[in-house]
């Protein structure tokens, strides 16, 4: 069933309008128009009577453009219009984008994602060692003063006593004239970063007013030693507050772009984006790779909406550029978190996303899970490497990141990498083994079972699999893709217990193990969505 989606941003109401990524968002009448040469025109009137709309604003090398077309207009005939102009090289709608968690209830919790011993998260058990290998990286190092990462996001709250110590602040505004720009950089009062939530009226106060963005500034760099609160990835590092998500956790592409050239601009090494959803905007893109250009790592979140990025492109996390570490998150089992996006191409690694315990507005913490709370874990690790070998490029830190990942078989064929990001093997360069555990390394036999594709409505289909002596079983599938939540194939023991249930998209993946010699497998499907259905090509077995 597919339902009208209503977003509220900047005090303003409207339905969400499709653009040329399906399902993606922007503000309806705006679009971002590149020109072809930035003396196209000597002012705004100018360059109004040159694109035929009016001009809200000019920003990036003085060749991006936003515009305003009528909001009757289709947003295809005006894109149209805009690219037929021989001034333009490019238009795309002024996407939206949005923080990427998955709200909890706020309560007390241990920090699992840094060390985990099998501790409660508040709701589940978890399993030892499903961590990042923080304790034995601290060995090693907690960090240095002088690597800036620079969280684009809602801002950060540079009161909170667990932040403020490792906030970065630019000394030159800071010791400045308050309206004043001091520095000459072009942003007045830009003492702890900038926010550009109003690119009509971009402003110095960087501070969160939504917590999401605090939150990952805990994950990265919270300070230690006080007795008190949490600990972050990095003891010691300056986090650049670059605020272009509103208060309500929305933000627009072309605040999006000016949000990443200020980054560049301050010379920040490592960009934390736990955010993502617009379409695939080249505006967007240019301005990652004017981060490559500067030598800038961008650790991005993969993700919320459970589905493969190869096959369903997330952005910004799945531009094909080189300085772009796309993160997935990962229970405190070491499964993949089930809102997780996954892609065995274009997401590189895991880390900790569920029920992460960080810091918030007020002076408080609370417990977020997304994608989002990922992605900080990565860009700490790089901010680790980054503090131990200042001479590392960003091709260097995603190389190390991913090459160093744990192997785990619940992420087999999910993420580039097969595994979880740790800072301890990052660090010494420690290169896993082979998860015992892997299907993939076990005895096999070939089996063929298969769906009708597509698959009929109210199917009810049975299959039975023995592999007698065998202590456990685990199914590949070279593709499967069933309506997720509806459709499934459900795995019963010798004795009818549910083991598993496996919905949604499992292509070139196993199942999760199954315990004895004997599966039967029954697949069931609605009366709605009927889509390829699976395709059982093998048994693994020990």
């Amino acid at each position: 069933m597919k339902t009208a989606v209503i977003l509220f941003a900047a005090g303003l109401l409207w339905f969400s309008t499709s653009s040329k990524a399906s399902g993606s968002e922007a503000i309806p009448g705006q679009f971002v128009v590149k020109l072809k040469d930035s003396s196209a025109a000597s002012s705004k009137s100018d360059l109004e009577k040159i694109l035929g709309s009016p001009v809200r604003s000019i920003f990036g090398d003085g060749r991006l453009v936003l515009v305003e077309r009528p909001l009757l207009e289709v947003e295809n005939t005006s894109i149209k219009i805009l690219s037929e102009n021989q001034n333009v090289q490019f238009a795309e709608p002024n996407f939206i984008y949005h923080v990427e968690k998955t709200p909890h209830e706020a309560q007390f919790g241990k920090q699992w994602g840094l060390l985990n011993l099998g501790q409660d998260d508040s709701k589940n058990i978890g399993t030892a060692g499903m961590d990042i290998g923080a304790e034995k990286a601290w060995d090693l190092t907690t960090g240095s003063e002088d690597v800036v990462i620079a969280i684009i996001d809602t801002g950060v709250d540079q009161t909170h006593p667990d932040l403020a110590t490792n906030v970065w602040t630019n000394q030159i505004e800071a010791h400045g004239l308050p309206g004043v720009d001091d520095d000459h950089n072009g942003y007045v009062d830009d003492i702890n970063g900038f926010n550009f939530s109003d690119p009509a009226k971009p402003n110095g106060n960087s501070k969160d007013d939504h917590g999401h963005g605090s939150h990952c500034a805990g994950v990265i760099g919270a300070k230690s030693n006080d007795g008190k609160g949490i600990v972050g990835v990095n003891w010691k590092v300056k986090l650049m507050a670059v605020k272009f998500l509103n208060a309500d956790g929305g933000g627009s592409l072309d605040a999006a772009v000016q949000a990443i050239d200020y980054a560049i601009k301050m010379k920040a090494q490592i960009m934390s984006n736990s955010w993502g959803g617009g379409g695939e905007s080249l505006a967007l893109k240019e301005a990652i790779e004017r981060a490559e250009k500067a030598g800038i790592l961008f650790v991005a979140a993969a993700g919320n909406n459970a589905i493969s990025n190869d096959s369903s492109p997330h952005y910004p996390s799945s531009y094909d550029l080189p300085n772009i570490l796309s993160v997935a998150a990962i229970d405190n089992s070491g499964q993949l978190a089930a809102f997780s996006n996954f892609g065995k191409k274009s997401v590189h690694v895991a880390a900790p996303g569920v029920n992460i315990f960080s810091s918030v507005l007020n002076n408080s913490y609370e417990l977020m899970s997304g994608t989002s709370m990922a992605t900080p874990f990565v860009s700490g690790i790089a901010g680790l490497l980054a503090a131990q070998f200042p001479e590392m490029t960003y091709q260097d830190l995603k190389k190390r990141i991913v090459s160093t990942a744990r192997p785990l078989t619940s992420l087999r064929g999910k993420v580039f990498s097969g595994g979880l990001a740790r800072a301890d093997a990052a660090l010494t360069n420690h290169i896993f083994p082979a998860d015992p555990n892997d299907p993939a390394i076990w005895k096999s036999q070939d089996i063929k079972f298969s769906t009708a594709h597509p698959y009929g409505k109210k199917q009810s289909l049975g299959f039975e699999i023995s592999v007698p002596g065998a202590r456990e079983l685990a199914l590949y599938f070279d593709k499967f893709d069933t309506e997720k939540g509806y459709d499934k194939l459900s795995v019963f023991n010798r004795n009818g217990v549910l083991i598993t249930e496996l919905s949604g998209n499992w292509d070139e993946s196993f199942s999760p193990s199954i315990p004895g010699d004997y599966a039967r497998l029954i697949f069931t499907s609605d009366d709605t969505v009927e889509k390829y259905g699976f395709d059982l090509s093998k048994v693994s077995f020990r």
